[in-house]
């Protein structure tokens, strides 16, 4: 089973309220039951910690009143950095337990169908990614946008979609350093002192959301200290958007359809890995 990655609009720390458009990555995982060993193998970062894939796998038989089985196997493997603020961990909730439920619902019939069902799927997923302490408002906007697409505009504090749109096809570059960024590390309270600021993009971002990515990327850079000098030369190179993803410390760079690969050519980008996809 699948879920996909998201790039950040509007960071739902400051005021509760959070922006995310879907992005064409994929995170694959797959759950097999048998043997007498519960085995985690996350193959596109195998020094990852697997609490967070155990504590999903528990949360999906125990949702369904069902025990979980004493062996199993999960592999999971992602297009999506982790700890970049490019939603990994929404991306492998959704995965997992996807994959989870379709395995349950081979046995008996159960699952997450239809709207309701996937809505049911993601809420559980932002549970756990609570449980596991990998973020810090829950990430429902992440967890929507990962799986949904399009650009959601969610309230956080109560797990409520405000608004989803389809957004128009266009590159996005994702310029990924090395460093990693813990959410437990961040200190909430210094987001919160621009919850004004954050709610006067969440009114502007349904109209456009270019803007908004691009100011509040401006706003998190500053917050934490990240570099965000390269989403600036974007900008005056002509991209469409650019500025922090998450709580960083990629840099997200949205240009037009077409023009990903080209644009990456000629922006220096020493430092980064480069990775072009599209929006969905």
């Amino acid at each position: 089973m699948i879920s996909h990655g998201a790039i950040t609009v509007i960071n739902a720390i400051p005021c509760g309220i959070g922006a995310t458009v879907g992005v064409d990555l994929v995170t694959k995982a797959k759950f097999t039951v048998g043997g007498e060993g519960r085995e985690v193998v996350i193959m596109n970062d195998r020094n990852e910690d697997t609490a967070m894939a155990r504590i999903c796998v528990k949360n999906t038989f125990e949702h369904f009143g069902m025990n979980e089985p004493e062996g199993w196997e999960l592999s999971v493997d992602s297009q999506i950095p982790v700890s970049r603020g490019l939603k990994s961990s929404s991306s492998a909730c959704n995965a997992i337990i996807s994959s989870v439920a379709d395995h349950i619902s081979k046995e008996n019939g159960n699952g997450f169908a239809g709207t309701e069902g996937t809505m049911t799927m993601i809420r559980l997923g932002v549970k756990c990614a609570r449980e596991a302490k990998v973020t810090v408002t829950g990430s429902f906007d992440n967890a929507c946008g990962c799986h949904l697409g399009g650009l959601v505009i969610t309230d956080n504090e109560n797990d409520t979609i405000i608004s989803r749109s389809e957004v128009e096809e266009n590159d996005v570059i994702l310029f990924v350093p090395e460093l990693k960024i813990r959410k437990p590390s961040l200190d909430r309270n210094r987001f919160r002192d621009l919850a004004d600021v954050a709610m006067n993009l969440v009114r502007t971002a349904a109209e456009d959301w270019h803007g908004a990515l691009t100011r509040n990327g401006s706003m998190i850079a500053r917050i934490i200290g990240i570099d965000d000098s390269i989403a600036d030369k974007a900008m005056s190179m002509g991209a469409l958007a650019a500025g922090v993803s998450g709580t960083g410390p990629a840099i997200s760079v949205v240009v037009k359809k077409d023009e990903g690969r080209s644009f990456l050519k000629d922006i220096e980008h020493t430092g980064y890995e480069a990775i072009v996809t599209r929006t969905r």
